[in-house]
């Protein structure tokens, strides 16, 4: 997992509600109705941002210092931390008895698959 930190302007709404930009990302965009939220939101925007980047071989910009940041009257900054799960598929050779091999088979099961949730499982648990 790789964390990711990136100055946020947040823009107050008439409504009570906050406009959430990334200076650094352009068309990074979010949206939050109250701060909470905003915080929220403004976490899911960058985490899914930065994931599409990484998906697509992108490169990912360099974050601001929060000093650089400029704002308008009224908005402030915050930092943003996500946390990005590489999620790319990697082969592992693994090996089982005979007789379990033939009943994931009979199951029709896929193996990649139960060893993923067991491990997700046994990982979560610790």
């Amino acid at each position: 997992m790789t964390e990711y930190v990136y100055p946020a302007v947040f823009h107050p709404n008439a409504d009570g509600s906050y406009t959430i930009l990334y200076p650094d990302l352009p068309g990074c965009i979010s949206e939050g109705k109250s701060m909470g939220n905003a915080l929220y939101m403004a976490q899911a925007a960058l985490t899914q941002w930065i994931g599409y980047l990484t998906d697509k071989a992108e490169p990912i910009p360099a974050a601001s210092a929060l000093r650089d940041v400029e704002t308008e009257a009224g908005e402030f900054v915050n930092l943003i931390r996500a946390d990005v799960k590489d999620n790319r598929a990697v082969r592992r050779t693994v090996s089982i008895p005979k007789w379990m091999d033939d009943k994931v088979t009979e199951a029709g099961l896929s193996l990649s698959r139960v060893l993923q949730d067991a491990l997700k499982e046994r990982l979560s648990a610790t």
